[in-house]
C-alpha cells in the first residue's frame, strides 16, 4: 500500500484517544504526513479554535466523528471543518450528557458486581474505553480486553446503551456544520450496502481505511462513482501511531479543494 498523504480519522484525549493536541504534529512527523482530521466522538475538540489551524507546520483539521441509528444498524459519520452552529451544539450537549449518564451507570455496576473502585469521574468525551482502562488499573482480574469481553462490551452484564442521533437528522446536522461530510469505515458495518444507501446524501466515503481482515473495496468504489463522492480516509487513531492508513496527494488534493470551497 502506498503511504498515505493525510490522516483524516484521528482520536485524541477529547474522546477516547491516548494523543494529545500538542503532541499531534510530532505523531504527523514520525508518518510523514502534513493534513489531519481531528475527528472525536461526539465532541468538537476545545482545543481548536478555527476549522483549519497550523500546528508547527501541520494542517489540523477540525473534525468530528458523529454515531447515528439507522432502521438497520448504527453507522459513524465524519464531519470535516466543522463549524459550531446551534443546533450542532444542541445536539453535541445532549450526546455528552448522555454519556457522562451512561458512564457512570457502567461504573456503578462494575463497581457493585466486582468489589472493586474504579479511579474514574466521568467528564465529557468519555466512551467505554476509558471505563476499560480503568478497569484493567483496578484491583480486578480484567485486562482492558477482558473488560470489554466480560463486562461492558454490548450484551455483557454492565452493557448500558446509548441514546445516539437519527441518521436523517444526524446528516442535516453535519451538513449545515461542515463542508464535507463523509460515511467512516464503510465495510465494518453488519450490511455495508445499507450503509452506502446513505452515501447520496453525503460528500465523501472513508475509502481508505485499515480494516483487521481482508476486504473487496468494490462496492465502495462503486458508491464513490455513482454518487461522484470523495475518497477519505485515515487510520481512526486511538493511539499514538498516525498514517497507517489515509488517501493518497490526488484524493487528498480533492479534499482540500472542496473543504475551502465552503
Amino acid at each position: 500500500m502506498a503511504q498515505p498523504a493525510a490522516d483524516l480519522h484521528v482520536h485524541t484525549t477529547a474522546s477516547d484517544g491516548t494523543l494529545t493536541i500538542e503532541e499531534v504534529p510530532a505523531a504527523a512527523d514520525a508518518a510523514n504526513i502534513d493534513l489531519v482530521a481531528v475527528t472525536d466522538h461526539d465532541r468538537i475538540h476545545p482545543e481548536l479554535d478555527a476549522p483549519i489551524t497550523d500546528h508547527d507546520g501541520v494542517t489540523v483539521i477540525r473534525g468530528i466523528e458523529l454515531r447515528v441509528d439507522t432502521d438497520r444498524q448504527r453507522l459513524d459519520l465524519l464531519g470535516y471543518g466543522v463549524r459550531s452552529t446551534d443546533a450542532l451544539t444542541t445536539e453535541l450537549d445532549r450526546l455528552q450528557q448522555d454519556r457522562i449518564e451512561r458512564a457512570q451507570q457502567i461504573i456503578d455496576c462494575v463497581e457493585t458486581r466486582l468489589g472493586v473502585a474504579l479511579d474514574l469521574d466521568p467528564q465529557p468525551g468519555i466512551g467505554r474505553p476509558h471505563i476499560a482502562r480503568a478497569i484493567a488499573d483496578s484491583d480486578a482480574d480484567d485486562d482492558f480486553q477482558g473488560a470489554f469481553d466480560e463486562l461492558i462490551g454490548n450484551g455483557c452484564p454492565c452493557y448500558v446503551p446509548r441514546e445516539i442521533t437519527p441518521v436523517d437528522r444526524g446528516i442535516d446536522l453535519l451538513t449545515e456544520a461542515c463542508p464535507v461530510v463523509g460515511l467512516a469505515h464503510p465495510l465494518r458495518y453488519d450490511d455495508p450496502s445499507a450503509a452506502l444507501d446513505h452515501a447520496a446524501e453525503l460528500d465523501a466515503v472513508e475509502r481508505y481505511y485499515p480494516y483487521d481482515h481482508a476486504v473487496d473495496t468494490d462496492l465502495v468504489d462503486a458508491a464513490i462513482d455513482r454518487h461522484s463522492l470523495l475518497a477519505t480516509g485515515g487510520s481512526d487513531a486511538h493511539r499514538t501511531t498516525l498514517g497507517q492508513a489515509g488517501p493518497p496527494p490526488s484524493a487528498v488534493e480533492a479534499f482540500r479543494r472542496r473543504l475551502e470551497k465552503r
